[in-house]
């Protein structure tokens, strides 16, 4: 008696395991098939905003009205003028943007101003990890500069701090370089330089956007664990049944 009595118990027990395992796997394939969707959606927006030819830059005025969501990775042309002798270097090890670049190195920033009188930190390119204590000047007098609005990067538990003594930050915050390095009032994100391109200088670049699209295998992945699942315990329950 006590065991054909608690057989029920054992039963109705893995069967709440099995359908919660079950509801488990299947709630991971929808939201890697939402995620696909939202990705897709993603790189159609990003290659639409890269291969548009550029806008001028807006002026200083209308910066802050300026968003995240509808305005990053739009292509822009600017005419401003390095501050001489002013850089910043962002430590990089690897761009999903720029496949040109590899190995460790450092994004060199620097500020510019513009015939309005803003000033925008400008990202001049790469340069590789040994170069970082000769980095080339930025070019005198004004300059047509050809680029991408990029906002700053958000900070991980695991980014470090910036070592301000030699000048080295690790997330790319144009305001927080400026307000470090006493440039003054920047604008709230920095330009991607593309354009010029100048021998022996840091290595500017066009963004590819070559972001990486698996959840279509991640959500067969789970909804084939969940099937599994059920077969499982379909197999076990009509053998227990049987046997009974």
């Amino acid at each position: 008696m006590i065991v054909a009595s608690a057989r029920p118990r054992s039963i109705l027990l893995a069967t709440a395991v099995a359908m919660a395992g079950f509801a488990l796997l299947i709630s991971l394939g929808v939201w890697q098939v939402e995620r696909k969707a939202w990705k897709e959606t993603l790189i159609d927006t990003l290659t639409a905003r890269l291969s548009a030819p550029p806008q001028s830059l807006p002026p200083a005025p209308q910066w802050p009205t300026l968003d995240q969501a509808q305005d990053e990775f739009r292509r822009v042309s600017l005419h401003a003028e390095f501050v001489p002798g002013e850089t910043a270097l962002v430590y990089a090890a690897a761009s999903a943007f720029r496949p040109d670049v590899s190995g460790q190195g450092y994004w060199v920033l620097a500020p510019a101003r513009l015939a309005d009188g803003g000033t925008i930190v400008v990202n001049r390119g790469f340069i590789p990890a040994e170069r970082k204590d000769a980095v080339p000047a930025a070019p005198a007098g004004a300059v047509d500069i050809v680029g991408v609005l990029r906002w700053p990067e958000p900070i991980g538990m695991f980014t470090p701090p910036p070592d301000l003594a030699h000048g080295i930050w690790y997330s790319r915050d144009p305001v927080a370089i400026a307000a470090a390095k006493k440039w003054g009032a920047v604008a709230p994100f920095s330009v991607e330089q593309e354009a010029p391109q100048a021998p022996g200088a840091p290595q500017a670049g066009r963004l590819v956007v070559q972001l990486p699209d698996n959840h279509l295998q991640y959500a067969i992945t789970w909804f084939g664990l969940a099937a599994a699942l059920a077969g499982v315990y379909a197999v076990w329950l009509f053998g227990l049944l049987r046997r009974r």
